[in-house]
């Protein structure tokens, strides 16, 4: 199975591969810099290299790059469009250079626009995008707390509907069971999985984000549990990372270091539930 973790490139994006290595995984996710700041991917040609051969020789992939928590791709103010737009822009770069397959983002908050308008915000901001080939970006469900978008399956499908560009998507399972989709018993999984399907289609599934909840379904709260250790569960999670429409998906750990347990804990406990199933 692909199974890895979000890890730190401090040092140099070509760390990352030993990183993921140290933690068990074989595919994992990556900032290119702070996520808190706006701040442009620095990544030399030779770490690049570096990056791209360390994966090829080490891991099975894929990479995902996540954006900037500060990217608002729903937003009605100009200024933070345009700088959300242009984060994005560098971010695809950034992937295309160093041969990343994905670039993850939230859909944002609309802020008053109401759910109509930030939606169609954030398609127009996503098609201005020049996304190089190679590269696909990947919308990801939200726990939809305030005014924040992509809770609803039907808030993706709108935007990869109407997007003209080849979109996929990204279910993180603590922000879907925030949002009210149960994932806590084998039945309510394959009901969610089988909406996701009618809503936005399996096909347009490229990536899941692993995660268990330390808060009940329907919260809108997003906070990350251990696997199995949380609201969503062992049953849960063991029906996840073995349904027949989840299992082959890239599975990547966004789970707390804490308790003394942090992603390498994680990583076996999947690989575990797995095997049981």
């Amino acid at each position: 199975m692909r199974v890895g973790a979000h890890v730190s490139i401090a040092g140099g994006v070509d760390n990352a591969v030993d990183n993921e290595r140290d933690v068990g995984g074989n595919c994992g996710q990556i900032f290119t810099h702070s996520p808190q700041v706006w701040q442009n991917p620095n990544i030399g040609d030779d770490e690049a290299s570096a990056f791209r051969e360390g994966t090829d020789e080490h891991l099975t992939g894929p990479w995902v790059i996540h954006s900037s928590y500060l990217v608002n791709l729903c937003t009605p103010k100009a200024d933070l469009r345009e700088k959300s737009v242009d984060s994005m822009q560098r971010e695809v770069d950034a992937a295309a250079k160093l041969g990343i397959e994905y670039v993850n983002v939230h859909l944002g908050a609309h802020t008053g626009a109401g759910v109509d308008g930030g939606l169609d915000n954030a398609v127009s901001a996503l098609d201005e995008l020049d996304i190089p080939d190679g590269v696909t970006v990947l919308v990801e469900s939200d726990a939809g707390s305030g005014t924040k978008l992509g809770g609803d399956f039907e808030h993706l499908a709108t935007v990869l509907e109407e997007s003209r560009h080849d979109l996929g998507v990204c279910i993180d399972t603590a922000h879907a069971f925030a949002a009210g989709y149960d994932l806590s018993t084998p039945a309510a999984v394959d009901s969610a999985v089988d909406e996701f399907d009618d809503i936005v289609g399996i096909e347009n599934l490229h990536c899941i984000h692993l995660n268990d909840s330390k808060h009940a379904c329907g919260t809108n709260k997003d906070e990350h549990a251990h696997i199995g250790e949380g609201e969503i569960g062992v049953d849960g999670m063991r029906r996840i990372v073995s349904h027949p429409d989840l299992r082959d998906q890239p599975f990547v750990l966004e789970t707390p270091n804490e308790d003394g347990k942090g992603f390498a804990w994680n990583i076996e406990r999947v690989q575990e539930l797995h095997d049981e199933a």
